[in-house]
């Protein structure tokens, strides 16, 4: 899952996105609302950290935005110890949940976990896919049983290809998906990402195709 922080505090922006990360999450960073409200419409995110007294747009103002454009990306808001007023102001305007500073990082992230499960409610968290079955909150991937050791950027790789089964995604799409802002992976360094999933699955009855010029496409061994 992609995440979108939003927070001028550049001590607690740091730490947000060092956990984060370290727990496998791709994360992306602004310091104002009005690059949180061009982040938010022009990428996509599976869910927005959110601190209420940003510069530039209020944190407010960032959610009124989001809301009244349809989106239903899921919002963690950030608020000082004592500002209820504003927390509340928050959730009323469909905020999905509040973390009142200063807060544990455990905390954080166990309430992370507990958004990403809201999202999938009524929609299927285990994909399967000839032998292979990936849990989307989990982040775990199986072959046959068997955890699949998987790095970062291969379980975004794997996570997009199953999205678009039998579909083709080039590379484009893929360095999308799988890398964070100013991050400088070549097109060339997916070609290798791919190769080193494609060994992982061969157990798997499923495999990764590679159409010259195109992309790249997941599809069960044998014929479609």
């Amino acid at each position: 899952m992609r995440i979108l922080i939003a927070e001028d505090d550049p001590i607690l922006a740091d730490g947000l996105v060092a956990s984060l990360r370290e727990s496998g999450y791709s994360v992306d960073c602004v310091a104002t609302g009005a690059e949180a409200d061009y982040a938010i419409a022009s990428f996509e995110f599976g869910l927005l950290i959110l601190d209420l007294g940003l510069p530039k747009m209020g944190g407010l103002e960032v959610l009124k935005r989001l809301r009244c454009s349809g989106r239903e990306l899921p919002v963690l808001i950030l608020t000082a110890q004592d500002a209820i007023e504003a927390r509340v102001r928050g959730l009323d305007l469909g905020a999905d949940d509040y973390l009142a500073k200063p807060f544990a990082l455990e905390e954080l992230k166990a309430r992370v976990r507990a958004l990403a499960r809201r999202g999938a409610a009524g929609k299927p968290t285990l994909v399967e896919f000839g032998e292979l079955t990936y849990d989307k909150t989990g982040k775990v991937a199986k072959v046959r049983g068997e955890v699949l050791d998987l790095s970062a950027r291969e379980l975004a790789l794997l996570e997009l290809l199953l999205q678009r089964a039998d579909r083709m995604v080039n590379k484009t799409q893929l360095l999308d998906h799988m890398c964070e802002w100013g991050e400088e992976v070549s097109l060339n360094a997916i070609e290798v990402y791919v190769h080193r999933l494609r060994r992982k699955l061969e157990a798997a009855g499923v495999e990764i195709v590679t159409v010259r010029g195109v992309g790249y496409r997941l599809q069960k061994t044998g014929p479609i």
